[in-house]
């Protein structure tokens, strides 16, 4: 079955009792049993829910994973795999990661002992020497938020197998559209669906799809103990974004490409990172491990300030200032005081994060009226 097939049929089928073409919203918080423990799969909607398993047979059928666990929120998801170490285990990690996932690693686990070790991806030598006896998972984001760096998944995934390290790709920014992690090598793959899955900046969610049966049975435990499900009503929303997946993230990678060269040849422009940009230091791994190069540009200005960076983005007009990406939408965000405003200013300077730094997440527009906008910002 070929990818734009699997958003609209992948483990689907017509509702059993009605025939309904697409799946119900079961708003339920419990199941009626013919005798204790004897029911029809379902016994309580925290552990299970049938607009639920819907989607998160979907998505699974999408990351070419044998299951998946949905959650409430990107980082309930990465809370869950979080939950699955120990005390002295070792996670190594970019070191441009979004902003929520630095602050869950930093403030809420490392204090429970986790040992999180932060390293330039894109240097495999340095993956290498920073992994200790007690390594247990290299955790990939690529590309990265907001600096659009690009890792070669097969080469971290290799190391990790070699080492007995598991290994989780975060496919927030390219959606399964664009990158399949775990045909690759990887044993997670983590998405917020909030992003290009949902479409519409309309819901919460968070994914993580596997075919590690040991990982998939401790993510449903802590979906069945800790309980950071998504309603019915958000699973609802998020399968039926997915059925336009293709066609959104297609329509926001073309227009993305436009809008990446018109920057690229501006004066005012310092520099525009873009992995279809040629010049873009991982071009080469992005065109072997994607099929296009997604929709996420970022940039800085010449006057490399951020009271400059923060009066440009005030001037757009169908770019609308505001956290968040891969809705249908035009959006223009500031890491360094909204979506990495949590990292230190220190670290964020370390990994190449500048004050600067503009983010943009192209949507479906027109692609001559974001280039409009954005110029006019510029005058």
């Amino acid at each position: 079955m070929k990818f734009n097939t699997k958003t609209i049929h992948a483990g689907q089928k017509p509702e059993e009792t009605s025939g309904a073409v697409m799946p119900p919203i079961f708003q339920t918080s419990t199941y009626a049993q013919e005798a204790p423990n004897v029911h029809k799969g379902y016994d309580y909607a925290r552990v299970g829910n049938p607009t639920r398993t819907a989607l998160e047979k979907l998505i699974a059928g999408l990351e070419d994973a044998d299951e998946c666990a949905c959650f409430s929120s990107g980082c309930a998801a990465m809370d869950a795999v979080l939950k699955m170490f120990r005390p002295g285990d070792q996670i190594i990690a970019s070191n441009d990661l979004y902003g929520g996932t630095y602050r869950l690693f930093t403030e809420v686990f490392a204090p429970y002992g986790i040992d999180f070790t932060f390293v330039d991806m894109t240097d495999i030598e340095k993956v290498k020497e920073a992994a200790t006896d007690d390594a247990k998972l290299l955790w990939i984001e690529t590309p990265t938020n907001p600096l659009l760096r690009v890792v070669d998944i097969e080469e971290l995934t290799d190391f990790a197998q070699s080492k007995d390290i598991l290994s989780l790709v975060d496919n927030t920014f390219a959606s399964p559209y664009l990158q399949q992690p775990l045909a690759m090598g990887a044993d997670m793959v983590l998405h917020s669906t909030t992003k290009y899955l949902g479409g519409h900046s309309d819901i919460i969610g968070g994914a993580v799809a596997t075919s590690n049966e040991a990982v998939m049975e401790q993510l449903r435990f802590q979906v069945k103990t800790t309980g950071a499900v998504p309603g019915p009503m958000d699973c609802y929303l998020t399968l039926r974004g997915i059925k336009t997946l293709s066609v959104r993230v297609q329509q926001s990678v073309d227009n993305a490409k436009k809008v990446a060269s018109f920057l690229e040849n501006h004066p005012d422009v310092d520099e525009t990172i873009y992995p279809g940009l040629k010049s873009h230091q991982q071009h080469e791994i992005a065109k072997k491990q994607m099929s296009d190069f997604g929709a996420m540009v970022s940039f800085s200005l010449k006057d490399d300030s951020m009271e400059k960076a923060q009066e440009f983005m005030s001037r757009t007009t169908i770019f609308t200032l505001a956290e968040s990406l891969g809705g249908v939408e035009s959006l223009i965000s500031h890491p360094a005081s909204m979506t990495h405003g949590s990292i230190p200013k220190k670290v964020r300077e370390k990994a190449g994060l500048k004050d600067s730094l503009i983010r943009l997440s192209v949507g479906i527009e027109d692609a001559d009226d974001l280039i409009e906008d954005l110029e006019q910002a510029f005058e």
